[in-house]
């Protein structure tokens, strides 16, 4: 018999989208490396500084872009209180991020959990849902369309180059002016917000992946301005890129 709450530690290798459901709620964290969640129209990236909250039962896609190590926690229903909302994504305070470290000592090996552990995990729900009314704000929507879909996919392959709008506009048939439009009423955001929100997502990624230098990373996403840069990132994540990095390193 399974655990009412365990913890799943593992490293991954890169793997393409793949759909994930299970029956308990699920706490997915990446405790290194980053993964990339897709639900409801929207993807998000989740670094060491983030998890996301699924309610069991609940459908997502979850992609593997680099080598990821888990520390994700399932809680059975009975356990613990339904979460706020079936599908949250939000950044972990440092008392979430050490009680998820602490978990890590309980897999699913079928014992019962000792006192402590009851203690532990009843805990790390309790802050982990608070947390989760609070959802992070850098999540970038899919699209319904196709054309919109494939202008999105051009617009991130060409993130750390020449990454011009009228070309992307005629790769996928349109005029610049409808693909605009087509912009506002699928995304509910121009281009441009968009770009940034993408930018913003690759550094993320590659901040959870390395040492590499801000300066670097942000030339890597498309800035030419390390001031720009950091002025785009705090403003979506509400801290500068190094801020960031600190919050998920020990």
């Amino acid at each position: 018999m399974s655990r009412e709450a365990y913890s799943f530690v593992r490293t991954f290798a890169p793997e393409p989208p793949r759909e994930l459901c299970v029956d308990r709620h699920y706490l997915l964290y990446a405790s290194s490396g980053a993964l990339r969640l897709e639900a409801r129209g929207e993807t998000w990236l989740l670094p060491p500084a983030r998890a996301a909250l699924i309610e069991a039962g609940v459908s997502v896609r979850v992609s593997i872009p680099r080598p990821v190590t888990t520390a994700s926690v399932l809680l059975d229903p009975a356990f613990v209180p339904a979460p706020p909302a079936p599908l949250r994504v939000f950044d972990l305070s440092p008392l979430a991020q050490a009680l998820l470290h602490e978990c890590r000592e309980w897999p699913d090996d079928g014992e019962p959990l000792t006192p402590y552990a009851v203690t532990l995990f009843a805990a790390l729900a309790a802050v982990t849902w608070r947390l989760s009314e609070t959802p992070c704000p850098v999540v970038v929507p899919t699209g319904r369309s196709a054309e919109l879909r494939r202008a999105l996919e051009l617009t991130q392959e060409r993130l750390g180059g020449d990454v011009r709008f009228d070309a992307i506009a005629s790769e996928v048939g349109f005029a610049p002016r409808s693909l605009a439009r087509r912009f506002e009423d699928e995304l509910g955001l121009t281009w441009r917000a968009v770009l940034r929100r993408l930018r913003v997502l690759q550094a993320i990624e590659a901040l959870a992946d390395g040492d590499a230098p801000v300066t670097d990373i942000a030339f890597a996403v498309g800035y030419t301005s390390l001031s720009a840069f950091n002025a785009a990132f705090r403003e979506l994540t509400g801290r500068t890129p190094t801020q960031y990095r600190a919050s998920f390193r020990p």
